[in-house]
């Protein structure tokens, strides 16, 4: 028998079982309404957040980048693949987000990968929500310290467990700032003060807080006025940002430490011109006013309220994610397909992103979205519930 041979099994046993992830390609921008197949849908899969991705001031920003840098970095940033871009940009994002310094690295996931390993010895101790994203997850096995998960967003069963494990020298604290699956947001302040009493250095992965939450989308850090509370920030730069990319920020000693011991800063190629330009254009747009953001969660009432009284299980969200809770994978899926044939890209998720028995669809909101945008989504969804005996 051939060598993977064995992934045929595996993979017929994900389509028996509903797990099986049908990937749709976009032949058009990412925007509110985008062309699949050469269909016109109504877009509530997308973490474009504030519309950036196709946003006419990005565009030029990147295209003159292009014409002035060229399409690659050329190197890894340590060799010659640092511009003067990347410098601006990590000056700009220190700013944005307060902070004395900060590193960019290629994508939300890799500054996870980067600066896990890099800090963390195999001899500390990590303390991560069950719920944390699989970025954290994985960087947190790469630094090969002992990893004690503590239940969701439950600041009375971490305080235990630190209590267990006074014995470490170095203790960290690691999570999400907003929980992708649930929309939920962490509980920073005790996080922060349970660092404080117990010594931990704290860690937040605010992926989808960037852009969505505090003054002018800075996060949730700021959302919660911390401040240096929490040591260590992780940002992605390919959500509300509208771009691709990562980011740490932090103290001065931390992102100098990165450049010297961070491996995809170290051995991966630089963010792309173009990326790094758009990014700068975002946080200057984001600087000037904060009209996006607040018509992203206006939107987000919106929408949210309306799929509630319709009757729809939207769980205990407290962002611009909207889950749309299902149960089985086969219904999640069934309905994500109808939708779809009525116009609609909103995509299932189950088991393993979410849990067995809680597969979903999740809504994404964007500044983007219209009125008479969401009351189409909004339709459908109670048309295909119906149908498929979810809601009344």
């Amino acid at each position: 028998m051939p060598k993977l041979d064995f992934l045929l099994n595996d993979i017929k046993e994900l389509k028996d079982s509903g797990l099986y992830n049908t990937i749709r390609a976009l032949q058009s921008a990412n925007s509110p309404w985008v062309t699949i197949d050469g269909k016109k849908l109504l877009n509530l899969s997308s973490n474009n957040y504030l519309g950036l991705a196709s946003h006419p001031e990005m565009i030029k920003a990147a295209k003159d980048a292009i014409d002035k840098y060229g399409v690659g970095a050329g190197a890894v940033r340590s060799i010659a693949g640092t511009m003067d871009l990347h410098l601006k940009l990590e000056d700009a994002l220190a700013r944005f987000k307060g902070r004395q310094a900060c590193i960019a690295f290629q994508s939300g996931f890799v500054a996870n990968a980067g600066v896990i390993p890099a800090v963390i010895r195999k001899e500390d101790v990590i303390f991560s929500d069950e719920l944390n994203h699989a970025s954290v997850i994985d960087g947190c096995r790469l630094s090969k310290a002992p990893i004690l998960r503590y239940k969701h967003n439950d600041m009375a069963d971490l305080e235990r467990i630190i209590k267990e494990n006074l014995n470490y020298e170095r203790k960290y604290i690691i999570t999400d700032g907003v929980f992708s699956m649930d929309g939920d947001i962490a509980d920073l302040k005790s996080v922060a003060a349970l660092g404080e009493k117990y010594n931990c250095v704290t860690m937040v992965d605010d992926a989808h807080g960037e852009g969505v939450l505090g003054k002018g989308g800075r996060g949730v850090v700021n959302y919660f006025g911390l401040g240096e509370r929490i040591d260590i920030e992780v940002g992605t730069l390919s959500k509300a940002f509208g771009c691709a990319g990562g980011f740490v920020a932090g103290r001065k000693e931390l992102i100098e430490w990165l450049k010297q011991r961070g491996r995809p800063f170290l051995f991966s190629n630089a963010l792309s011109p173009s990326e790094a330009a758009g990014c700068l254009k975002a946080i200057e747009l984001l600087e000037k006013s904060e009209d996006l953001v607040n018509r992203l969660w206006d939107n987000s009432k919106y929408f949210k309220s309306a799929m509630k009284e319709s009757g729809f299980d939207i769980g205990i969200s407290q962002t611009p994610i909207t889950p749309i809770m299902l149960g089985e994978a086969g219904v999640a899926h069934g309905m994500s397909k109808r939708l779809y044939e009525e116009g609609v890209f909103a995509m299932a998720l189950g088991y393993p992103t979410v849990p067995k028995g809680k597969a979903r669809i999740r809504c994404m909101l964007s500044a983007g979205h219209t009125k008479n945008d969401l009351n189409y989504g909004i339709e459908r969804f109670v048309k295909i519930g119906k149908e498929f005996k979810v809601i009344e």
